[in-house]
């Protein structure tokens, strides 16, 4: 791939990323007051994360078994209303301890 096409490619991504985040401002003028699609907006980021986030849980580890273990134990810990920096230790400990002893 050539510089330039390297360039348009760069160009195309940077409009395509704006547009999603310029379009709903431009489009919605006032604040949502239909219920359904303000709870709807409400949990997308959650969501969006979660996609994001679980393949990766199962698949990087060396054992899907300890990236599952690690997924339950970080929901019982945030259930209990653990911050996130100490849910994320706990995972990356129980991940490394059951790949040591997996392998």
């Amino acid at each position: 791939m050539d510089r330039h096409n390297i360039i348009i490619c760069i160009l195309l991504a940077i409009i395509t990323t704006n547009m999603i985040r310029v379009i709903p401002m431009l489009l919605i003028k006032g604040q949502i007051n239909n219920r359904f699609l303000r709870s709807f907006l409400y949990y997308v980021p959650y969501v969006t994360l979660a996609v994001m986030i679980f393949p990766g849980i199962i698949q990087t580890t060396m054992s899907p078994i300890s990236g599952l273990v690690a997924l339950i134990v970080g929901i019982v810990a945030a259930w209990r209303r653990m911050g996130l920096f100490p849910v994320a230790v706990i995972c990356c400990t129980i991940v490394y301890l059951l790949d040591c002893l997996i392998l």
